[in-house]
This record gives C-alpha cells, structure tokens and sequence, in this order.
C-alpha cells in the first residue's frame, strides 16, 4: 500500500474530548473517525487491525471445533419477551416499530437469536454437544460513551454459544475455550491480561470469568493477590478479614446533635469508623424497602446486594419511605425495625464485631454498643456485602490485596438453562426424555480489544502495534525520492518485500524527513525501513524496530531476508 494513497489523514492534535492513549492515537494516526457519540467509522488502517484480530479469534474458535454462523442485528422484540429480558432490560435496548408496527429491537447480544435457530435444528442428544459463533455487529444504547472504543453504542463483537446435555459436558468445554481465550489475547499482543472471576450481571448463568486487559484508564476495579492466585472483580471481590468480638457492653443512647454522617458521628464521640455501623435503605424496583448495613469503614457493594436479593437494580429509598417504617433519615439503626415491612441485610463486618455505634432511629440521637446477636436476633440476612479494599487480606494467601484497573476483553459464562428453560430449547436424552439444553456463552470486543492493546503498548508518539495485529509488517520510507537513484532502489525494494510475503506500507511521497517520521511513528508498524540518499551511496538500508530495540545499516543485499526472519520470528513468539 502507497501511503499517498490511503485513506485517513494523521492529526497533529488529539480531539478535545480524547483522554485515554488508544482514544489519542486511533483517531491521530487515521484508525477511526466519530459518526455520532459513541459510534465510530473504521478507516483502512483501522479495519486492517480489527481483521488480524477477528482472523486470530477465528482460528482459536475453528480449533475448538467452533462452526461459525451470522445472526441478524435487528430481531423481534417477542424473543426478548419469551426469554424475559424485554422487561429486565432498561433503555440500553433499542427498541423500535417496524413499517407493519412491530416491536423490533436491535440486538446488543444473540442469546435469544440462537436460541430460536437451534431449538428448531437441533432435537437429540446425539448433536450434543456443540458450539456455533459469529463476529457481528451489536447495538447497545450506551448512556455515557467515553475513552473511544473501549465503551461505545456501536460494537462488533465475537459471541459463541454452547449447548450441551449435561453439566459435566459444560464444565469440560468451558474450559476449553478458557484456554482458547488465554491463547487469543497472547496471539494478539496484551502484555498484561488476567482472566478473574466476576459478577454474571444481565446474561445471567452460574458462574463467569471476565477477561481484562490491565490499564489505568479500565473502568474495572480488580482485586489481586501479590502472586496471582486470587483474582476477582470488585463486584464479587471477597477478603479474608478477621474480626473481633467482645465483651457486650449494655445499649446506651447518645445525643449527637446534628452528626449524620459515619466521620462526624466518629469525630463528635472520639472513636473511629471502625467502630460504628453504617446504614443504607433502598428500593427495590417491585416496591421491597431494603436496609443495609456495613461496619462504618466499609463501603456497600451494590451488585453484592443486588445478586443476594435477585433484584437487577436498586434505587436509594426517600426520607418517606424510610420513615413509613420506623426508621429516621440519617440516624437509621434495624433496632426495632418491623422485619415484615422491610428486609434487613447486614454485613458480616456487622454481624462478627461488638459494641458498635448506631442510629437510635430519632433524631440527634445514636446508641452505642449495638451487638448484633444481642440486639437483632431474628428477622436480618447476615451476608457478604461490602467492597473489598485495597490492602484488605487476600482470601486465600493472607497477603495485601492489590487493587488494579482494567479493561474487559472478553467474557465467558455458564449460562445453564436460563434460555433454554424459557424459550423451549430441549433435547431428548437417550432415554427418549425431553430436557433443556444447557448453555454456554463467550464473547470478545474486537475494537475494544485493538484499543487495549494501544493502551499497553504505545509510547509518547503513537501505537507500538505488535507484529500479529498490526495493520503492516512494515513502514517503508523514500527520503529525497527524486534525488538519484533513491525513488527507484525503493521501489525495488517495495516489489521485493511484498514478492515475500511481507506486507509494506510505502511512503513515496516525498515529504520531509521529520514528517515523514511523524506519521510512521503514528501508524506505529513494527518494522520501518529507512532509503536515502546516503544509504543508496553505500548500498545499505537503515532499519529500526518502532518499540526501540534495535536500530540497524544492513547492506541492501540482506535487508528483504532480514525483515523476513524478523516478522517469522516474531509471529512465532506470539503463536502458542
């Protein structure tokens, strides 16, 4: 490819709203252009990348005997309502009426598509167990677009579905494509990332594992131990923290004029947040009041709470409903609360400390020395529902818990018979029995995973892409083309190149040296290759590895099986 013909000009200046590295490069180097927030164009530099990507994950999903397939993007919203997500699914799902009125949506994920196509192909337990995939685009109304691709509207994404007999066959293939993902994101060329165990959230299902690329500007929170052996999302994160109890000492009521809030309560009485409990009340989007509580150094885990009362959301209750039930805004305490009203939940922190301080459910006023088994004996779930913190035990070595950010790749997800159960997929066993399905699901963002790895390898001037995803081998630059003899030992050396099977991008257009280093070093191929006046004279080529490792003259003669055994070499490192 001729660079002065392709498509998508480098930019001087990041885009105002462009705070990440992947944002600031893709859009400066000519990958991606914005349509709309949230939705953005491939150009050709950018879509070369996104295909080396979906080439990979193609190869790692035929070698687990994957059969690829395509579903449409737009489906009947009565799938949605069969399985039961039309209603459990807030805005995020596009909905609209067709021409013959009716309800459509624009699929944000297929469970439901695959589900019809395979309930009416698929009857025995004989074509069990199998897996399809597709990489297609999805839709999802996302209300805060940011940082480029890592979180948009518009995606394209590899989803695979399982389905299978029993449990035993499920566990077996998650495993497999566990391994398969461990190889799909060492092919393309994460340097850091981590497979943790994680929340199933809207897909649903027994168990998940989220794939993330570590980088500061991930929006997930992640929980590590020093040497890896415990890793989880914030959102299922557990610690091994040891509490204390002891010796009760009798309820005490205190005036605390005006202190609401767990560092004034603490300061007013001289002891810290540690020893007092912290009060929560929300609702339930079916009209359940709930009231949570953490000791007061500790944060609520909402997606905790949310997974224990099997609720998908949950919304702060209002002073009227908190005190519709004995309660007081501020100074809330479950001491006396009516159990049949409202649903207390309280953290082990709680329920394993003594003598902590808490509302007395009346203004100005909180009790101290709150023990949970004394002064809560019946009517409250003592459950795990506070935010692992940084520093905290490691659950299952001891050590210091570390906290890191990260970007979601991929996902895997042990569905069940959530799908099938609703949307009568079933099989008959060899016993002639009809059962349902149970279901595996697996996918990977292909533009966020081209975008974590900008964030993982880039330096001040632009990507460091590796050698299996980048969008060339090779950056070839003609310096001073019309002087000499230059213009024409780079074409040569163009034709040569790509006779090898080397794939080159050829800048002939004649710029000035530093402008022409500028957008190499934008576009970010691994190898670039220097012709110039000076190298021509003396019948060399100038080579430079783009992450800085190697800066080499190589006798003209040499050069093509040198960059040859360079791109081999490297695409073998990266291969398992």
């Amino acid at each position: 490819m001729r660079l002065s013909q392709l498509i998508g000009q480098r930019l001087h200046e990041a885009p105002r709203d462009a705070q990440t590295a992947s944002h600031v490069f893709l859009m400066r180097g000519g990958f991606v252009r914005p349509l709309s927030t949230g939705i953005y164009s491939l150009l050709p530099l950018g879509r070369r990348v996104t295909a080396r990507v979906e080439q990979i994950i193609r190869e790692e999903m035929d070698r687990i005997r994957g059969q690829e397939i395509l579903m449409p993007l737009v489906q009947p919203q009565e799938l949605w309502e069969e399985s039961g997500r039309a209603q459990a699914i807030g805005p995020e799902l596009l909905r609209f009426r067709d021409r013959n009125d009716k309800p459509m949506v624009l699929a944000m994920t297929h469970e439901e598509a695959v589900v019809h196509l395979v309930r009416s192909d698929v009857t025995s337990y004989r074509q069990l167990p199998f897996m399809v995939y597709q990489i297609q685009i999805k839709y999802r109304d996302e209300a805060r677009p940011r940082a480029g691709l890592i979180r948009v509207r518009e995606f394209t994404m590899k989803d695979a579905y399982s389905f299978h007999a029993d449990t035993e066959s499920l566990d077996e293939f998650y495993l497999r494509v566990h391994e398969a993902y461990e190889r799909i994101f060492r092919r393309v060329g994460l340097r850091e990332c981590v497979s943790i165990e994680s929340d199933t959230g809207m897909i649903g299902g027994s168990m998940s594992h989220e794939f993330m690329a570590l980088a500061e500007c991930g929006e997930d929170v992640i929980f590590m131990s020093p040497d890896g052996r415990y890793k989880a999302n914030r959102d299922v994160a557990v610690s091994g923290v040891a509490f204390r109890k002891t010796e009760p000492r009798t309820l005490e009521k205190v005036h605390t004029p005006g202190r609401k809030t767990i560092e004034e309560v603490a300061d007013f009485l001289g002891i810290t947040p540690a020893e007092t409990g912290k009060a929560v009340f929300y609702a339930t989007p079916d009209g359940r009041l709930v009231f949570a509580m953490v000791r007061g150094d500790f944060e609520i885990n909402e997606t905790k709470l949310c997974n224990l009362l099997r609720t998908p959301e949950l919304t702060f209750a209002n002073d009227e409903q908190i005190r519709a039930v004995g309660a007081e805004p501020g100074y809330a305490s479950p001491i006396g609360l009516d159990s049949t009203q409202i649903t207390v939940v309280v953290d082990r922190s709680v329920a394993e400390s003594s003598n902590l301080v808490v509302g007395a459910n009346e203004p100005d006023y909180h009790q101290k020395n709150f023990n949970f088994e004394r002064d809560l004996p019946a009517g409250a779930t003592v459950a795990d529902i506070a935010t692992v913190r940084p520093g905290d035990p490691c659950p299952v070595t001891g050590e210091p818990l570390i906290m890191k950010h990260g970007i979601e790749v991929g996902n895997i997800f042990k569905l069940g018979t959530k799908y099938s159960e609703a949307m009568n997929c079933r099989f008959l066993d060899r016993n002639g029995r009809s059962r349902p399905m149970i279901m595996g699901c697996y996918g990977i963002g292909v533009g966020r995973t081209m975008a974590a790895v900008v964030e993982q390898a880039h330096d001040d001037f632009g990507p460091v892409w590796p050698m299996s995803i980048a969008p060339f081998h090779a950056h070839l630059i003609a310096i001073n083309p019309g002087k000499g003899s230059v213009g024409e030992e780079a074409e040569k050396l163009y034709t040569e190149l790509r006779e090898t099977g080397v794939e080159v991008l050829y800048d002939d257009r004649g710029e000035k040296a530093g402008a022409a280093f500028f957008d190499a070093d934008l576009i970010g191929c691994p190898i670039r290759l220097i012709v110039s006046p000076r190298t021509v004279k003396a019948g060399q080529v100038e080579l430079k590895l783009r992450n800085g490792s190697r800066r080499d003259v190589l006798p003209r003669g040499d050069i093509v099986a040198e960059v040859r055994s360079i791109v081999e070499a490297e695409l073998a490192r990266l291969t398992p």
